[in-house]
C-alpha cells in the first residue's frame, strides 16, 4: 500500500513538475554555461579560517548609482569599508567626487572613484550609445565590476489627476528600465573579462567568483502608497525584473537579489520626513517600533555583495523592520 502510494505521489510530483515547465529547465540546467558557485564548495566553509573567505569582498570591484546621497551613498561607504574598490556615479558630480576623494584618504589612493552621469538620459540616448558609453567609462577606473547597485531613483509623488505622460515615463524610466539596460551593459562586459582573463583590472586582480547586482525595489513592491501611481507600478516592476534578470542571468554566474528598503530619512523621503507626526506613525506601523537607518542596510547589502549569498537568487529581501510582515 505505501509503495503505491509512493509511486503515485510520484507520478503525481513528476506531472505538477512537467505542468510547470520545470522540466524545461532541468533541461537547460544541463547547458549552463557556469553553474553558479556555491559557498559550500569552499573547504569546510564552517571552518574559522575558511568562513571570512565567504563573505570578503577585499579586491572585489563595485559601482552604485544614485551614489551622491541617502541610501546609494550609506551603500558605498560600506561596500568601500568591506575592501572594494567602489565607483559612484550621480549627477551631482562634486558631490561623488569629494567623496571619492575622501573615501580614498580613509584608506588608500586607487580604491574610490567619480562618475558623474544622469543614468536616465545615458538609457535614453541607446539608440546612440549613450548606455555603452557610460558603462565603458565605468569600467575605466578599474575594470569591470563585479558588484552592481542599481539604487537611482525617483518618485514624484503626483496625485493620480497631474500625472503626465512625462512624469510617467521619467519614473518608469529611470526606476524599471535603467537597471536592466544599465546591469545588461555591464554583464557583457564581465562575461567578456571572464574569456579573456582580467577585464582591464590591474595585474594580479582575481576575477574569479560570481557578479552580484542589487536592485533597490520598495515596500510599494508589494503595498499601495497615496500619491504614488507611476512610483508603485515602476518598484512592483522591479521586483519581477530582479526575478526575470535572475533566471536570465544566473547560469552565466551572476546573481540578482534586490532589497526593499522600509520607512528610511533620506533626501527622496524628505517631503515625509519634516512631518513628526508623520514619523511617528509610521514607527508605530513596524514591529521594531522606529524608522529606518540607512546603517540598518549595511548587513543586507554586504551580503548580497558577497559569495555568500551564491544561491540567493531572485529574492526581494525586504528590511523595514517588520513592517511588511505585520501587515
Amino acid at each position: 500500500m505505501q509503495d503505491n502510494l509512493s509511486a503515485i505521489a510520484a507520478a503525481a510530483a513528476i506531472s505538477f513538475l512537467a505542468g510547470a515547465g520545470i522540466a524545461s529547465l532541468v533541461s537547460s540546467q544541463r547547458q549552463l554555461k557556469k553553474p553558479l558557485a556555491v559557498a559550500s564548495a569552499l573547504p569546510n566553509p564552517l571552518n574559522p579560517k575558511v568562513l571570512p573567505e565567504i563573505f570578503s569582498l577585499e579586491g572585489k570591484v563595485a559601482v552604485v548609482t544614485g551614489a551622491s546621497s541617502g541610501i546609494g551613498l550609506g551603500i558605498a561607504r560600506a561596500l568601500h569599508a568591506a575592501g572594494c574598490k567602489v565607483i559612484l556615479v550621480a549627477r551631482r558630480k562634486e558631490l561623488i567626487e569629494a567623496e571619492a576623494k575622501r573615501l580614498e584618504g580613509e584608506r588608500r589612493s586607487g580604491s574610490a572613484a567619480a562618475v558623474a552621469a544622469d543614468v536616465c538620459k545615458s538609457y535614453r540616448a541607446s539608440d546612440s550609445g549613450g548606455i555603452e558609453e557610460l558603462a565603458d567609462r565605468i569600467c575605466e577606473p578599474f575594470g569591470v565590476p563585479d558588484v552592481v547597485f542599481n539604487n537611482a531613483g525617483v518618485n514624484l509623488r503626483q496625485g493620480w489627476k497631474d500625472i503626465s505622460p512625462d512624469s510617467w515615463a521619467t519614473t518608469l524610466d529611470l526606476n524599471l528600465a535603467v537597471p536592466f539596460f544599465f546591469t545588461r551593459a555591464l554583464v557583457q562586459r564581465w562575461l567578456g573579462q571572464r574569456e579573456d582573463g582580467n577585464g582591464g583590472r590591474e595585474e594580479g586582480s582575481s576575477v574569479a567568483g560570481n557578479m552580484h547586482v542589487v536592485n533597490i525595489a520598495s515596500l510599494q513592491s508589494s503595498l499601495a502608497f497615496p500619491n504614488s501611481v507611476p512610483y508603485g507600478a515602476s518598484k512592483g516592476g522591479v521586483a519581477q525584473l530582479t526575478r526575470a534578470m535572475a533566471e536570465a542571468w544566473a547560469g552565466e554566474g551572476v546573481t540578482v537579489n534586490a532589497i526593499a528598503p522600509g520607512f528610511f530619512s533620506t533626501e527622496l523621503t524628505a517631503p515625509v520626513f519634516c512631518n513628526k507626526s508623520i514619523v511617528r506613525a509610521l514607527s508605530g506601523k513596524t514591529m521594531v517600533g522606529r524608522t529606518g537607518e540607512v546603517s540598518d542596510l549595511v548587513g543586507s547589502a554586504l551580503f548580497l555583495a558577497s559569495d555568500a549569498s551564491n544561491y540567493v537568487c531572485g529574492q526581494v529581501l525586504y528590511v523595514d523592520g517588520g513592517l511588511s510582515a505585520k501587515g
